[in-house]
């Protein structure tokens, strides 16, 4: 049989057990916290792997991707006419209907998009919050070496 009132000092007890310790807080501007290596804070462009196959754009449930690109005509050595190749001009991401799913990252087929672990860019106003190819192109510095695809350069 429970006794009436033992939740509520249960309860208490707790609340006394954490309002006697020290808070450990530490002021983020002037001291930046430790984050794992794959931690998921913004996605990244490699802008060279891109194709242009809106593959990232289509499965994205939140429509946040925004690609525009043309053909080009490449001649190639060695081959019998002539190439079309898609060039990348725009590829925007809006992170204020961004909901960091990943599913981007996860289906694209060349690896061109990456997690980077950037998580201080906010802005003051929320169209600020759209990211074109070169400021995607600069949080590439920021991706850890296990997670980029391998280039085949034994150096």
């Amino acid at each position: 049989m429970k006794v009436p009132g033992s939740g509520l000092l249960s309860g208490l007890a707790a609340t006394a057990r954490t309002a006697t310790r020290r808070a450990v807080t530490s002021q983020y501007p002037e001291s930046e916290p430790e984050l794992p290596e794959r931690t998921r804070g913004v996605i990244a462009l490699l802008e060279t792997n891109c194709t242009s196959c809106m593959l990232c754009a289509r499965e994205c449930p939140d429509w946040c991707i925004y690609i525009d690109s043309h053909k080009e005509t490449v001649e190639v050595e060695g081959a019998a006419r002539p190439r079309q190749v898609n060039v990348l001009d725009r590829f925007d991401i809006d992170f204020s209907l961004c909901m960091y799913c990943g599913i981007c990252v996860d289906v694209c087929p060349f690896d061109a998009l990456f997690w980077a672990p950037d998580f201080d860019y906010a802005e003051g106003d929320i169209r600020d919050l759209l990211h074109g190819k070169e400021h995607l192109g600069e949080w590439m510095e920021g991706v850890p070496a296990a997670t980029l695809p391998e280039t085949g350069d034994d150096a």
